[in-house]
Parts: structure tokens; C-alpha cells; sequence
């Protein structure tokens, strides 16, 4: 009972032939489900870059702000 009969083995295989193999409306829209998850997968490891640039620019940016304002506070 704690292993894996030959049994279990041949209903996931059949399982797995059904979803991805074969000329049938099932596996193209696995095939789809994979390549959208590829995509979105993608996307957000682009997203996640370009908000850490963007993170970085903003932070630079507003301390040079507070820089400029001290600077001018000093000199007043």
C-alpha cells in the first residue's frame, strides 16, 4: 500500500496520453494552457525588472531632490 503498483503507474500514463498526446481538441488546449503560462511566467519577470529600475531611478531622483533642498536651506 505505501508504494506504487503497476496499476497506479499505467492510470497516470493514461491519464497524461489523453491530456497532452494524440490529435485532439484536449491536447492543443494544453498546449495553449502551457504557452500562456510561459507568457504570463515571462511577463511578470519583465514587469519585476523594469519596477526594480524604476525603483532605483525614483530613488536616486528624490535624493538628489533632498539634496538640492538642503542646499538651498544651508545657503539661506
Amino acid at each position: 500500500m505505501g508504494t506504487f503498483s503497476i496499476w497506479h503507474w499505467l492510470i497516470v500514463l493514461v491519464v497524461v496520453l489523453v491530456l497532452f498526446g494524440g490529435r485532439g481538441k484536449i491536447p492543443s488546449l494544453m498546449g495553449d494552457v502551457a504557452k500562456g503560462i510561459k507568457s504570463f511566467k515571462s511577463n511578470m519577470k519583465d514587469e519585476s525588472a523594469a519596477d526594480a529600475s524604476g525603483k532605483i531611478e525614483d530613488d536616486t531622483s528624490s535624493a538628489a531632490t533632498t539634496a538640492a533642498r538642503e542646499d538651498k536651506t544651508a545657503k539661506s
